[in-house]
């Protein structure tokens, strides 16, 4: 029993809360980016480009044969990949440059003097006093 407690202990840290709301956005933002990738980006590429669709683009290694289907390399699938991993980095690379930017404001921010004791007050009233005589 203390194994479950233990675990629920760790389940329900923070950090790993934190972690694990993360990766849902994180796979959420990528099938929205792969979307765009597939469904926007690479037909106005292909259409630029002569009316070439990227995921028809392979390389037949073996063709089909009774059964058996053709064996092909499929290398416009791997472009199509390679723009979404670069729309991800740059994505995030950009959150990222967001996040430094806010922390080295915060760091650039004087913090404000801390407020004077109630000794610093007196000793402040009392010279004044003196200084009025």
């Amino acid at each position: 029993m203390s194994m479950m407690k233990e675990f629920k202990a760790f389940a329900m840290r923070g950090n790993v809360v934190d972690m694990a709301v993360g990766i849902v956005i994180g796979g959420a933002f990528g099938k929205i980016v792969s979307s765009l990738v597939a469904d926007v980006i690479m037909p106005l590429v292909g259409t630029l480009l002569g009316g070439v669709s990227f995921s028809d683009l392979a390389i037949t290694l073996k063709a089909a044969s009774g059964d058996a289907a053709a064996v092909t390399l499929n290398y416009g699938i791997l472009i199509q990949t390679i723009v979404d991993f670069v729309i991800i980095a740059f994505a995030i690379f950009m959150v990222i440059r967001a996040m430094n930017a806010l922390k080295k404001k915060e760091e650039a921010a004087p913090a404000a003097p801390p407020a004077p004791t109630a000794e610093e007050t007196l000793l402040g009233e009392i010279r004044d006093l003196l200084k009025q005589k």
